[in-house]
């Protein structure tokens, strides 16, 4: 369930990028589909309607998938916390055995 919701918000990322990046800039830098003559849905200002009722949309969509998601990974997380899972101790070893009184020592090189 949560890799089809994350596979959606991906694309519905994508495709909030790409709308943004159609739009008319004011200084006209990377506006796509900018200028040109012509009446209809397609003329600067339908095209300005289409793509900011698009970016609306868009954008409400993904911050309700985005709480949509939170809402599935608390509910997946069954009540549990980080810190109230238990971890076994690891074994202790004993770095400097304390046999007949003597400290560890190397082996001889010879």
């Amino acid at each position: 369930m949560m890799i089809v919701l994350l596979i959606v918000q991906l694309l519905i990322s994508v495709a909030l990028v790409v709308v943004v990046l159609m739009q008319r800039s004011d200084g006209g830098a990377l506006g796509i589909g900018g200028g040109g003559g012509g009446g209809g849905m397609m003329s600067s200002r339908g095209a300005a309607t289409v793509l900011t009722r698009t970016t609306t949309f868009l954008g409400a969509a993904f911050f309700v998938l985005a709480i949509v998601m939170a809402i599935v990974a608390g509910v997946d997380a069954q009540g549990q916390s980080v810190f109230d899972v238990e971890e076994e101790d690891a074994p202790v070893t004993d770095l400097f055995p304390e046999e007949d009184g003597q400290s560890p020592t190397l082996p001889d090189d010879r």
